[in-house]
């Protein structure tokens, strides 16, 4: 049984998806947390895991945290994805920031990323892959989002943090807006990013590791085709170093997820990732 699990701390409300599971040692049911959801009157039914979305009693517990309110701030997101999906693939850079600033004035920028940004560059690649959009639009629309990341990352300032994370893609791999997006949220949260989100030969990257020696490389990986390169070079590094390294990105995120000799970050939540690059118990 799925059910939401709320915590408090201080005045805060902070709420958990949890399952039931049943320890055969102990002849009893414990909990089992499958994702942190957040602060309680934040959360709406994006935060939650596709399979469970629409469960009846899992939307009743959302709705009785200000449910006005949660209602409002589903409305506004989606009404800024449909905007930001336009702008994009009409290649307007300052009607795309607009939307961004208008955003994060009532949200927070994980927010965007999360709940805007990277469900409409899901959905531009999807329609590309599919036929329904030219691969010039795709082009223009990934250009324009990729000049948006630089943008914040421009206006925005950290506090510096010790650790060091290098983001690479496969060689073949064409799209890295998922390498920008995590330079910018990554530097915001105060690491200090190499992005390397062009497509570079193994060799040139396993040298730029022995170079600079960061301490976790994650790799992102958009198209499918590229997910057999992603392997070879999660290989490769393992063989050249004690690295840990993490792999995700849009061709990750379905049910059949290929094995990798690194750690796979599937459908993970943006404001999840620093707590997993913190955590050196789930990089072994």
């Amino acid at each position: 049984m799925v059910y939401i699990r709320a915590k408090k701390v201080k005045s805060d409300q902070y709420l958990y998806l949890v399952k039931s599971v049943w320890d055969s040692k102990k002849k009893t049911s414990k909990q089992k947390i499958i994702k942190y959801l957040g602060k309680a009157s934040l959360v709406v039914k994006d935060d939650v895991p596709i399979e469970f979305r629409n469960d009846a009693k899992i939307l009743s517990v959302l709705a009785s945290y200000n449910p006005q309110d949660i209602q409002k701030r589903e409305d506004a997101t989606k009404k800024s994805r449909h905007q930001l999906l336009k702008k994009l693939t009409d290649g307007n850079i300052d009607g795309s920031i607009k939307i961004y600033k208008e955003y994060v004035n009532i949200f927070s920028i994980s927010d965007f990323f999360d709940k805007i940004l990277r469900p409409v560059m899901t959905k531009i690649g999807s329609d590309w892959e599919t036929g329904k959009l030219s691969v010039a639009t795709e082009h223009v629309a990934s250009n324009v989002a990729q000049t948006l990341v630089k943008i914040i990352m421009d206006q925005v300032s950290s506090v510096k943090n010790k650790k060091k994370i290098l983001l690479c893609v496969p060689l073949g791999e064409e799209h890295h807006i998922g390498c920008d997006v995590l330079e910018t949220y990554l530097t915001i949260k105060g690491f200090k990013v190499f992005n390397m989100g062009t497509s570079v030969p193994s060799d040139v990257l396993i040298e730029f590791i022995d170079m600079e020696k960061p301490d976790i490389v994650l790799i992102s990986i958009t198209i499918n085709d590229n997910i057999l390169a992603g392997q070879r070079l999660v290989k490769k590094i393992k063989e050249q170093s004690k690295i840990p390294v993490l792999v995700g990105g849009y061709a990750l995120q379905g049910d059949n997820i290929p094995k990798f000799e690194g750690n796979v970050i599937g459908d993970t939540r943006l404001d999840e990732i620093p707590k997993i690059l913190r955590n050196s118990t789930l990089l072994n």
